[in-house]
């Protein structure tokens, strides 16, 4: 039986969406859209990544909205790597509630910020994005104690290794269902394929604020009506 949840991920507002994912509704049709746009725009690699790091068939061209949301943790991967992930290749986080997905981005933004020398204060937006997936074939690893080697907080080599015997079998296994290790009670999943995103939404912005230290400020950003 399918199992739709919903989730939900931070990702820096100065990344736009990217048209050609949601301009096309099956993969040749994207083929076609994608080599001519090579030819005629010299940014195309930039704004969708490195394309051979994905098979095309994982695509989601049945996500309603949002498809490059979903693609792209998978073609601009971190190659420092990522608690399920060595840096060869990408997995897609997502956090049960606006909060575990704040909580989780908030640590990773601040020890990147501790590491700039100099740095006395800095600001992020970010856009809070809604995701509609399917877990039904994920691992669900919630039963492990956090003291469990896959839930260290700072070695994720035990993680990783696992993250990637996921990975390699994702046309059976999508993804990793885990406790939150930033988030007191939260949930996450590392989906290791878009292919099971059904809809991905902008719901709010969030504004991170560091003051040389730490991150003091978490707010999220309001629309004013005028």
């Amino acid at each position: 039986m399918p199992s739709i949840v919903q989730g939900f991920r931070l990702i820096p507002s100065k990344y736009p969406t990217i048209d050609i994912f949601d301009d096309v509704s099956n993969q040749e049709e994207f083929e076609a859209l994608y080599q001519l746009q090579a030819l005629t725009n010299p940014r195309l690699a930039n704004e969708v990544g490195d394309m051979s790091l994905l098979d095309h068939k994982e695509i989601p061209f049945h996500c309603e909205r949002g498809r490059s949301y979903a693609i792209a943790a998978f073609t601009h991967i971190n190659r420092d790597g990522s608690r399920f992930a060595d840096g060869d290749h990408g997995m897609l986080y997502i956090g049960n509630s606006e909060k575990t997905a704040t909580k989780e981005v908030q640590f990773h933004q601040a020890k990147y910020w501790c590491n700039v020398t100099g740095l006395k204060y800095d600001r992020i937006i970010f856009r809070t994005l809604k995701f509609t997936f399917n877990d039904s074939s994920c691992v669900d690893i919630t039963d492990k104690l956090m003291s469990d080697s896959i839930y260290d907080p700072d070695n994720y080599l035990t993680a990783q290794k696992f993250g990637l015997k996921v990975y390699m079998n994702r046309a059976e296994t999508t993804g990793i269902k885990y406790n939150s290790v930033r988030s007191d009670n939260g949930v996450c999943w590392a989906l290791s394929t878009p292919y099971v995103v059904h809809d991905v939404i902008q719901c709010s912005h969030t504004e991170m604020v560091w003051n040389g230290n730490e991150i003091k400020h978490v707010d999220k950003i309001k629309r004013m009506k005028l």
